[in-house]
């Protein structure tokens, strides 16, 4: 079997799902060769993504952590980056940046969860038809933009250099261009950001960052701002990715929603279900720092070795019928937050913002429906979506006034 798993076009026009499946079977490490001439191993069963996520001792994270990583950036970013850093530096900047979580900080974001999903939703009813991926967007952006600091007038901003920077895989020099110019951009906000909290320290990210220190020594301007980067944009898309995917498979399965409109005690099985379902993030990528076997491959030190993670959550020596969407699954392996050391750090917060997503859709929503073409997103890396268009009805007792 052939198939090219890193080319983007393959996502948004194909069902991949038999693919992973096959590979499964066939070659659970599987040697992708790249149309440049490169190749990578693509590891696609829970058993062997776990084995090699969960030891950093031999495939490391500082040669990147996706593919088509921009090499120069990735090289000032090694070391420095909460997502290329390998241990023991790595923990200690984790625990720079989770000395943000303070309980005040995370009521504060509790309750601009609640407000922006209702008021979100709210309006996408009362517009008849939506696109949901633009409803699904102001959750998380405002989540992580209170979290790091940003000002309310500035999150608009943020979600659309975000979703330019990091959601799709650019086809053409133009577009790499705009992308690095979004990039820029970014790191230029927090520039200015953090020289106001130096000044004035407040309760979050980016005053615990600019005044985090490892071994006695402040972090450097690179490792705030390079942190900053990976944490507005991994907060940003994946959940958004994961709401509307989750949206999309209760509709697809009228009977899950019924059932969790009746028994809001599903919902935590509920959340863990739709990540591991929607699986936003495809790919991990780590780099082998010795010759190593894995799956019965001879990996050699240097290869890059990548953890195909929706493959590795349809896996049916793990999930009992695996592509069947089940809010009442359990146990939840799933590698949707991926595994060992780089345990996704927004794990928490995550499924907080998805809690409180669907608990306002429960609460305001009767039922839904899709109103024309639903888009994939066009990217190796996120498996998302450009376009979902839906019509929610609302239950009888919703009142515009008091749903917020």
């Amino acid at each position: 079997m052939t198939v090219d798993l890193s080319d983007p076009h393959f996502y948004q026009e194909s069902d991949p799902e038999p693919v992973w499946s096959r590979l499964r079977a066939e070659h659970p490490v599987y040697r992708n060769q790249r149309a440049n001439g490169d190749h990578f191993w693509a590891v696609m069963t829970h058993r062997l993504c776990s084995e090699m996520l969960t030891d950093p001792r031999v495939f490391s994270s500082e040669n990147g952590m996706r593919l088509d990583s921009d090499p120069q950036v990735l090289a000032a970013a090694a070391g420095k980056m909460l997502n290329v850093t390998d241990p023991p530096r790595h923990d200690k900047v984790r625990k720079v940046i989770s000395s943000a979580f303070t309980p005040k900080m995370v009521d504060r974001l509790e309750t601009t969860m609640r407000r922006t999903a209702a008021a979100a939703i709210s309006e996408a009813m009362d517009e008849g038809e939506c696109d949901f991926t633009r409803v699904a967007q102001k959750l998380p952006v405002s989540v992580i933009c209170d979290m790091m600091g940003v000002p309310p007038a500035d999150w608009d901003f943020m979600v659309d250099r975000t979703r330019f920077a990091w959601s799709s895989t650019a086809l053409d020099e133009a577009e790499e261009t705009k992308k690095v110019e979004a990039h820029t951009e970014i790191l230029c906000y927090f520039q200015e950001l953090a020289v106001e909290r130096r000044r004035k320290p407040q309760d979050d990210l980016m005053s615990a960052l600019v005044h985090g220190e490892i071994d006695g020594t402040p972090l450097t301007e690179q490792e705030i701002f390079y942190n900053c980067d990976a944490l507005i944009s991994g907060g940003n898309e994946t959940t958004r990715h994961a709401t509307v995917g989750g949206v999309l498979a209760l509709i697809n399965n009228p009977d899950q929603w019924r059932k969790l409109r009746l028994n809001p005690g599903l919902m935590p099985s509920a959340i863990q279900e739709i990540v591991r379902y929607t699986s936003p993030v495809m790919h991990a990528l780590r780099t082998a720092k010795e010759d190593v076997e894995l799956g019965g491959q001879l990996i050699r030190a240097g290869d890059h070795v990548v953890a195909w993670l929706p493959s590795a959550n349809r896996d049916e020596e793990v999930f009992t019928d695996p592509e069947r969407f089940d809010i009442e699954r359990s146990p939840h392996r799933h590698l949707g937050f991926i595994q060992g050391n780089h345990y996704c750090i927004g794990a928490a917060l995550a499924k907080l913002e998805l809690t409180v997503m669907f608990d306002e859709l429960t609460r305001l929503v009767q039922t839904a429906e899709i109103t024309g073409p639903v888009r994939r997103l066009r990217s190796n890396l996120l498996w998302g979506f450009d376009s979902l268009p839906v019509k929610f009805t609302p239950h009888l007792k919703y009142d515009r006034r008091t749903a917020q």
